[in-house]
């Protein structure tokens, strides 16, 4: 393999992919990038067997094609160390390859492209669907703080596709709060589902960029390709049946809360530093008018309370929950004002943006409740 490269954007390839590289593995050859490259593509692959991110990127020339897995950490190092410039990688029959710069070069090891494990894409039963970039992302930031960790079931650790006729729903639970993200831009078909594990959701948050228009989404039983510009993540899917969520969306609470987002999330923050750090319990009081939120932890004699002035239709209630939870909620919404609705202190509230209640309610909250004297 003989070619030249800007240094400046190879190492924005090895970076874009170089999340998906194991801190330690079973398998030593997937500490390397998988260098191809063909005609004018330099190809970098990283891989820790269940999450693989693909790249492609231009070279300025070639000399001569060829495929070499190299150590990932001693290249994102030494190219991080370099000012933009052209780099010159070369290799040699001694199982090393030389990158040369302007006025120095390195030599570094390189180990045989054949000892890189085949990477398995989706089969002839896969179903495509694309989603414009910014849904996909904001989807995923609406839901992943919701998934759980849970070694008995573990498809309640990624975030739940349900894709239909007319609109895609995103969920995640833990079982103490439920989040849904519903958009209309994404249709298929027919009717499909999976469940794409927490950490490749959090992963490809974070590398579609702002020039993605759309993602290219693959799926079967067992993998997905998401595809967007030169970039490529193929992911092994969650295994197992999602519980039926809309069988626990609140349809009849009838008690409704108006209430400005940042308020009740300051409030709640604020009385919740008296609550017992254990529990982390709060009580929500509510009256025609006023909400009164109240914590306290009675083994170091510590209290707080704090009234608002809200738009409150419905019974007197007391109901308590554990403020962290409330907390996740209001912090992962962007809305002005939201609606909460109760049924009474022992059945779950809903939570949605107050711009969006008459409408397909795009996004919805539902928390349980706990038990409070």
């Amino acid at each position: 393999m003989k070619l030249i490269i800007s240094s400046s954007e190879l190492l924005k390839g090895v970076m874009s992919v170089a999340k998906a590289i194991p801190a330690k593995s079973p398998l030593p050859i997937l500490e390397n990038f998988l260098f191809d490259l063909k005609g004018n593509l330099l190809e970098i692959t990283a891989s820790d067997s269940e999450l693989t991110l693909k790249t492609k990127i231009e070279v300025e020339s070639t000399a001569e094609e060829g495929r070499i897995a190299v150590p990932a950490k001693h290249m994102m190092d030494l190219l991080k160390e370099l000012p933009d410039q052209p780099l010159t990688i070369n290799t040699s029959s001694d199982s090393s390859f030389v990158c040369s710069w302007a006025s120095g070069e390195s030599t570094l090891p390189y180990f045989p492209a054949e000892d890189y494990p085949a990477i398995t894409g989706t089969d002839d039963t896969a179903v495509t669907v694309q989603f414009p970039a910014q849904s996909l992302v904001d989807g995923i930031a609406s839901t992943i703080y919701a998934t759980a960790d849970d070694e008995i079931r573990p498809a309640m650790n990624g975030i739940f596709f349900d894709i239909d006729l007319n609109s895609t729903t995103l969920v995640a639970s833990d079982s103490h709060k439920l989040i849904c993200y519903t958009t209309a831009d994404v249709n298929a078909s027919e009717k499909a589902s999976f469940i794409l594990h927490k950490k490749p959701a959090a992963i490809l948050k974070a590398i579609i960029g702002k020039d993605a228009e759309t993602v290219d989404v693959s799926f079967d039983s067992k993998n997905a390709v998401f595809q967007f510009g030169n970039t490529m993540v193929i992911c092994r899917l969650v295994v197992g049946k999602y519980p039926k969520y809309r069988d626990v969306i609140p349809q009849n609470n009838s008690n409704i809360l108006r209430i400005n987002r940042v308020q009740l999330l300051n409030t709640v923050r604020r009385v919740s530093v008296c609550s017992n750090k254990a529990s982390n319990h709060v009580k929500f009081d509510l009256k025609s008018g006023s909400l009164m939120i109240s914590a306290q932890d009675l083994g170091f004699s510590i209290a707080a309370h704090e009234q608002i002035q809200c738009q409150y239709d419905g019974d007197e209630l007391s109901i308590g929950f554990k403020s962290p939870f409330i907390i996740e909620i209001l912090s992962n919404m962007n809305c002005g004002e939201l609606v909460m609705k109760f049924l009474d202190s022992k059945r779950a509230a809903l939570i949605v943006p107050a711009e969006d209640e008459e409408e397909s309610e795009k996004i919805c909250g539902i928390i349980m409740p706990i038990m409070i004297s």
